[in-house]
């Protein structure tokens, strides 16, 4: 398990010799939603093996995306007496109560990557993802109008997240925010997918087929580029950058597939969202609350992000986590 191995010492060194000096071992109650995209494998894998290396116990909880059970797998591990909590969540609303439910046992609880609705409790690190969506379809943008004529209108696609989850809000907002640069010459189409490859695949199909011209593409999340390939490509829609018929396409996340896809010509940009850092920050500020012995620690801890894009792709490509995971062979495994 070369991947394991190369993910957890890279996070490691992103983090220093902090983990172990001068915090005793502590029992780390870590709790998600789900394992259903890379950059959920690549953070998970990162924050347990990490601490674990450096010699804290990790008390996994997979809530299979089910708010209420994690909810309650929060608590059986407050129940426990665990000395810290760090939490992926379903979304931002059920993010608030667990958040409740562990400040009100006094115990310390960092929250991963997608944020409560209510940014006044715990540590919380996440992504802007308005900023880094924006980035990312500036880029498409700009391609798709230098090669449109003058007076052209343009069709521009977003793939929209679940919208109760606020990293999905963000995105959007970041897409519409590079839009409306130059909102006299896009048409908008929106396309729901709630964050499920079946509903995006369907909705997709929809849209695709009573729009058949498209200018550019934007997915809230790098996951669903599979299915947008399987759209677009029995239509000779999916076209190498310089071939004709291409769509600028930009996504978010980072991950490997979408790396490789930027290499090929079919991508032109994504949004990155900087994996070692997150985990990096969650791992370090909870390890802190325990060792200061602070029970209700606040904290908002911002992860700037950047676009990596065929402009930038030889400056900045290892600085992608998904391109570290490409180049270790990831999607070949």
């Amino acid at each position: 398990m070369k991947l394991l191995k190369t993910t957890a010492t890279l996070a490691l060194m992103a983090a220093g010799a902090s983990y172990g000096s001068g915090a005793q071992a502590a029992n780390i109650c870590f709790a998600f939603q789900d394992l259903e995209t890379e950059f959920w494998v690549a953070g998970h894998k990162a924050i347990t093996t990490t601490l674990t290396e450096a010699g804290h116990t990790v008390i996994e909880k997979n809530a299979n995306e089910d708010a209420n059970k994690q909810l309650e797998q929060v608590r059986d591990c407050i129940a426990q007496g665990v000395d810290g909590i760090i939490v992926i969540p379903q979304d931002g609303e059920s993010a608030v109560t667990i958040v409740n439910e562990a400040q009100a046992a006094d115990t310390p609880i960092a929250i991963f990557n997608r944020p409560p609705t209510d940014l006044s409790k715990g540590i919380i690190v996440v992504a802007d993802n308005a900023t880094i969506a924006e980035a990312a379809t500036d880029f498409v943008v700009e391609e798709a109008l230098a090669k449109a004529s003058a007076d052209a209108k343009l069709n521009a696609v977003i793939v929209v997240g679940d919208l109760g989850d606020p990293n999905a809000v963000g995105r959007k907002d970041g897409f519409y925010a590079a839009i409306n640069k130059h909102q006299d010459r896009f048409n908008v189409i929106e396309v729901a997918s709630e964050w499920d490859a079946a509903t995006a695949l369907a909705n997709l199909e929809a849209a695709v087929t009573a729009n058949p011209k498209i200018d550019l593409m934007f997915t809230s999340s790098d996951f669903l580029f599979p299915t947008i390939r399987s759209v677009l490509e029995p239509r000779g829609m999916w076209n190498k950058s310089g071939e004709e018929g291409h769509i600028p396409l930009a996504g978010l996340d980072g991950d490997a597939t979408a790396c490789k896809l930027i290499k090929e010509g079919y991508v032109s940009a994504t949004g990155v969202q900087d994996l070692y850092f997150e985990a990096e920050s969650a791992m370090n500020a909870i390890l802190k609350a325990i060792e200061d012995g602070n029970a209700q620690p606040n904290e908002v801890i911002p992860d700037p992000g950047f676009a990596l894009t065929q402009a930038n792709l030889a400056e900045r490509e290892m600085d992608m986590w998904g391109c570290v995971l490409l180049s270790e062979g990831f999607l070949d495994q």
